[in-house]
């Protein structure tokens, strides 16, 4: 394999624009310091691994702490 630079599992700039949550289909926004892809609405980060977004709904993990179970419910 030549022409693999360090940056080879970095996500590709130019790909986020096509790249949508699979839940939400909202667009994503890509994290540098954690090499993820977020989805603030869920809160949700979906791993890249060499360079490639692993999109699968499993594969994520939850960003922030769930609302309690208690009075969370909207009317």
């Amino acid at each position: 394999g030549q022409g693999q630079g360090s940056g080879s599992a970095r996500l590709e700039p130019s790909l986020l624009r096509f790249l949508v949550c699979p839940l939400s289909k909202r667009p994503l926004r890509y994290e540098e310091a954690t090499n993820e892809l977020i989805n603030e609405e869920l809160g949700i980060a979906y791993p890249i691994i060499d360079g490639i977004p692993n999109m699968i709904p499993e594969a994520a993990r939850t960003t922030r702490k769930k609302p309690p179970a208690e009075g969370s419910k909207q009317p």
